[in-house]
């Protein structure tokens, strides 16, 4: 299909899409309203894109200890210096 390449402004009429010279104050207003609105939106939406926050980085791993001495419990298990159980063994 052949298209002209320069066509007179007068030729094309009035383009839709720019604003009238004197614009109603409701009109700004609503225009003002509309882009704090796509604003926030928009910070909505980066916010729950954002990476979830990285868990907090664990603490110390506990210290066990398993009591095989004479004296003591064989199988005895200690965490923490607290006696938790007993690992059910024969002779070590």
């Amino acid at each position: 299909m052949y298209r002209p390449l320069y066509v007179p402004q007068a030729a094309r009429g009035p383009v839709p899409w720019r604003p009238a010279a004197a614009q109603h104050p409701a009109r700004r207003l609503a225009a003002r309203q509309l882009r704090r609105a796509g604003a926030w939106l928009a910070w909505a939406a980066r916010q729950l894109a954002a990476p979830a926050a990285r868990p907090a980085e664990p603490g110390p791993l506990p210290e066990v200890e398993y009591c095989a001495e004479a004296g003591a419990p064989e199988g005895a298990l200690f965490v923490n210096g607290e006696y938790v159980g007993r690992l059910d063994v024969g002779r070590l």
